[in-house]
C-alpha cells in the first residue's frame, strides 16, 4: 500500500511540474508576424518551429495566434514548438492563450503585433514599447 501511495504521489508530482509552468512580470515586445496575412505559413514568416511543424494541418497553425518564446520559465528551443501560453496583462487583466512557433532573445515573449495589441487594451504597451505578462503553459487542446 505504502508503495501504491508513493507511486501515486510522484505521477501526481511529474504531471503537475508539466502542467504547472508559469512565469510573471515577463517582458513581452510584438512581432510582424500577421499569420492572416500569409495564409499560417510558419515558412512565409521564418519561425524557427517551422522546421517540425510548417506541415502541421491548417486547423493547427491557426487555432491560436503566435508568438515567439524565450521566457524564463519552460522548455526552449525545438522543445518549445507547438507548445501554447495563456498570456495575462499584468496592468490590465486581458488575457488570451497563443502558440509558440518561434524563439526570440528579449527574455520573455514576441507576440503577434494582433495579439499584443488585444492584451493592450489601454494603450500603456504600445506606449512603453512593451507589456508585462504572466504566462502558463497550458493545454492547445490538440
Amino acid at each position: 500500500m505504502a508503495k501504491l501511495r508513493l507511486c501515486v504521489l510522484l505521477l501526481v508530482c511529474v504531471v503537475g511540474l508539466a502542467s504547472g509552468q508559469s512565469a510573471n512580470d515577463v517582458w513581452a515586445t510584438y512581432n510582424l508576424y500577421e499569420p492572416e496575412q500569409h495564409n499560417w505559413d510558419l515558412l512565409a514568416v521564418s519561425a524557427f518551429c517551422a522546421t517540425w511543424d510548417a506541415n502541421m494541418p491548417f486547423s493547427w497553425r491557426s487555432k491560436y495566434d503566435w508568438t515567439a518564446f524565450c521566457g524564463p520559465v519552460g522548455p526552449q528551443g525545438q522543445a518549445a514548438c507547438g507548445k501554447c501560453l495563456m498570456v495575462t496583462n499584468t496592468r490590465t487583466g486581458d488575457q488570451q492563450i497563443v502558440r509558440i512557433v518561434d524563439q526570440c532573445s528579449n527574455g520573455g515573449l514576441d507576440l503577434d503585433i494582433g495579439v499584443f495589441q488585444s492584451l493592450d487594451s489601454d494603450g500603456n504597451g504600445n506606449a512603453q514599447g512593451h507589456l508585462i505578462v504572466d504566462y502558463d503553459f497550458v493545454d492547445c487542446g490538440d
